[in-house]
């Protein structure tokens, strides 16, 4: 089977890389194309260069497709002039706001088409993920993909309505927590604490309490309580975050992303 990869950036590469760390392809079956040349060099050896889009939409079994949103349908519209076999192409799209209606047309219906939506950090092997079927895509198909994007993080199939919560909560997720982190620091910033400490303490905090979340199985609800004593210093902080409705915020930020992703999918 060989991987083609088209859109060689931050994305795509991480989750070429994590696949054949995780051994769910090999170097030597991934057929790259990017218009950058040095960003199929900094791949790394075994992976085989493209020499254009052409090239590897034909060598393909499979395309991962890592490009920008306006560049899915010129590229899909290539698939369906180029495909000669009976066999229909899979192709597997990070694109965010691309419906998999708008892909299957685009490319004739002849590739089977799954949405995904990873998340930024799929970079250093923790990604939040998702991914939807088209109406051609099979049960391999969905195991393929649960492994590609499983190999950088975890990965949830559900249906295509629901991609736009996930770009609210995972896809813009990130970004909230930087926001989070940031300001912890600052807090501790504002007490005396010197700016490199206090931002390594407060990264380090959200991580450890998010492993805490994720290898206890336990409600955060039940985590925060055990560390939260009458009239001690955390249920006082708790009740300064209140006062600012950060839970209702935060809520608040998920609904409006998710509402902004549905507003560009239209």
């Amino acid at each position: 089977m060989t991987i083609g990869l088209i859109g060689c950036g931050k994305m795509g590469s991480a989750l070429t890389l994590g696949a054949i760390k995780a051994g769910v392809f090999k170097s030597t079956q991934v057929l790259a194309y990017d218009p950058v040349p040095e960003a199929i060099a900094a791949l790394g050896e075994g992976i085989t260069a493209a020499g254009s889009l052409e090239e590897a939409i034909k060598g393909s079994d499979a395309i991962l497709l890592c490009v920008k949103p306006y560049q899915v349908a010129e590229i899909l519209t290539q698939v369906a002039s180029l495909m000669e076999s009976p066999d229909k192409l899979l192709v597997i799209s990070i694109a965010a706001g691309v419906k998999i209606e708008a892909m299957e047309a685009a490319c004739d219906n002849k590739a089977r088409i799954v949405r995904t939506m990873p998340n930024t950090p799929s970079l250093v092997g923790e990604g939040a993920a998702a991914f939807a079927l088209g109406a051609g895509a099979t049960g391999d198909d969905a195991r393929f993909t649960e492994k590609l994007l499983g190999s950088v993080g975890v990965v949830y199939q559900v249906k295509e309505a629901l991609l736009d919560t996930v770009t609210g909560i995972s896809g813009s997720g990130p970004a909230y927590v930087y926001t989070f982190i940031e300001a912890l620091a600052d807090g501790a910033l504002l007490e005396g604490l010197p700016r490199d400490q206090a931002l390594a303490l407060a990264t380090q905090t959200v991580l450890g309490a998010a492993r805490m979340v994720s290898e206890s199985g336990e409600h955060p609800a039940l985590l925060r309580d055990r560390v939260t004593s009458p009239g001690g210093t955390t249920i006082t902080g708790l009740a300064a975050l209140e006062e600012g409705a950060f839970r209702s915020t935060t809520i608040k930020a998920v609904k409006a992303a998710t509402e902004k992703a549905r507003e560009l999918g239209r």
